[in-house]
């Protein structure tokens, strides 16, 4: 089974950057995937950005280059560095992972989502 628990949330202006963190505890298989999803008020969970086994990234149309996902050399701690914020971006942010196998195009569009494993989530507060 697997645990994870982000941090790094916070409140910042329009412009400003955060870098969030995802501790991630018991076993990853070598072809699993982990990314980062976010949930604001009144809308659906919607992929943000995911990272595979090969450490190759994919992000949605609305953060490209201004997000970058990282992630340790032992898979242990997923990171998430925002730079140039929008009020847009306010939303809960939770980290997942799908530890059987997947790709990050297929983690972000929550394919196979009733395996994944969810942290409890850290808010991220834009203001203009």
């Amino acid at each position: 089974q697997v645990h994870l628990e982000e941090s790094g949330g916070g409140s910042v202006q329009s412009g400003g950057s955060l870098r969030l963190s995802c501790e991630v505890s018991g076993y990853i298989s070598n072809s699993g995937c982990m990314g980062w999803f976010r949930e604001a008020p009144g809308k659906e969970r919607e992929g943000v950005a995911a990272i595979d086994s090969d450490g190759r990234p994919t992000y949605a149309e609305s953060v490209e280059g201004r997000f970058t996902i990282s992630q340790d050399n032992a898979r242990k701690t997923l990171y998430l560095e925002m730079n140039s914020l929008k009020p847009e971006d306010t939303a809960m942010y939770y980290c997942a992972a799908d530890s059987r196998g997947s790709t990050g195009w297929l983690l972000l569009n929550l394919v196979g989502a009733e395996n994944f494993s969810w942290g409890q989530g850290t808010q991220v507060t834009v203001s203009s």
